[in-house]
């Protein structure tokens, strides 16, 4: 059975952590695998602008002795003339696997559904599952370890970061803490499923409207624009919304003193991040916009010795 990677818990915590694993060895030895050396083709298709991930997996595709195919669906049949699962009947064939930055998790499902070989959710919607792969390599790299750590993510909780926080953190073993507003925290059913997971490591999973109360005691503190794709027209009103929820110095002092800030880019200084914390001696968002490369070659390498 072909597996993909369509959200943070489609791995076990096992699994999460040989990637972990993986990531750190590409990074210290770049060149060490090359599993579509051949060279083979990975499509890497985008319905949505990109700069991290544009980058980061076309040149761990060609780190991984492969050659990025980029597709921006604009220029495609896909989801137009042709139907998802027709796509990928015709990649799947040509393809050793295929990343996907889009809108609908449906349609990811579908592809995944239809396609032979791995599918990778480069961001959707619902879930950015790459992505915590990247930060929980940054936290390995800054203290050693995941389990037993906190971490606090402050602002909007209702969309694909706050999912993808609350689940990926809890297959690592951490405790997370939300501070979001009513109306922007995240759905019932993504914090069941966390809690399920961080109870089986004696971690806890908590949501309050306060980010004071959200940061108190963590040893990493996040957040994400508070306008996303899509949302420009809703700016001012979110601006608004959102007052009070800009991590800043002080919010920053309440977490730990070794606490580190990350922000999975871009970011926009003054809003949901001051830029004395952006670019403060605690952050760590280049490392962490680096990792993208190292976690994600792992991910492709680990699925490509499961299928």
């Amino acid at each position: 059975m072909t597996r993909h990677f369509l959200k943070d818990d489609d791995l076990t915590p096992k699994e999460q952590a040989e990637i972990l694993e993986l990531a750190l060895e590409l990074k210290a030895n770049r060149f060490a695998h090359k599993p579509f050396a051949g060279p083979q083709t990975v499509a890497v298709i985008f319905d949505k602008t990109s700069t991290r991930t544009r980058v980061s997996f076309a040149t761990g595709i060609a780190d991984l002795g492969g050659v990025p195919l980029i597709i921006d669906s604009g220029s495609s049949q896909l989801g137009k003339k042709e139907s998802v699962a027709d796509t990928a009947r015709v990649l799947d064939r040509q393809v050793a696997q295929i990343i996907w930055r889009t809108y609908s998790q449906a349609g990811l499902e579908e592809m995944a559904a239809n396609s032979k070989v791995p599918v990778i959710n480069s961001l959707s919607d619902d879930w950015h599952p790459c992505q915590l792969l990247a930060d929980l390599l940054t936290i390995r790299e800054e203290f050693g370890k995941t389990q037993g750590l906190k971490l606090a993510y402050i602002g909007d909780a209702a969309n694909n970061m706050g999912n993808s926080y609350l689940v990926a953190c809890a297959l690592a073993g951490m405790s997370v803490s939300i501070g979001a507003p009513a109306g922007f925290q995240p759905a019932a059913e993504v914090v069941a499923r966390a809690q399920a997971i961080a109870q089986q490591f004696g971690q806890h999973i908590e949501v309050f409207e306060d980010p004071a109360l959200a940061v108190a005691g963590a040893d990493v503190v996040t957040t994400d624009t508070w306008v996303s794709m899509g949302m420009e027209d809703e700016k001012e009103k979110r601006v608004k919304l959102f007052a009070g929820y800009t991590v800043d110095s002080a919010l920053m002092a309440k977490a730990n003193p070794s606490a580190i800030f990350l922000h999975c880019l871009p970011a926009y200084r003054g809003y949901e991040v001051a830029a004395e914390v952006l670019d403060g001696a605690q952050s760590r968002i280049w490392d962490e916009a680096e990792n993208r490369l190292h976690a994600q070659k792992a991910l492709m390498l680990w699925l490509s010795r499961q299928n």
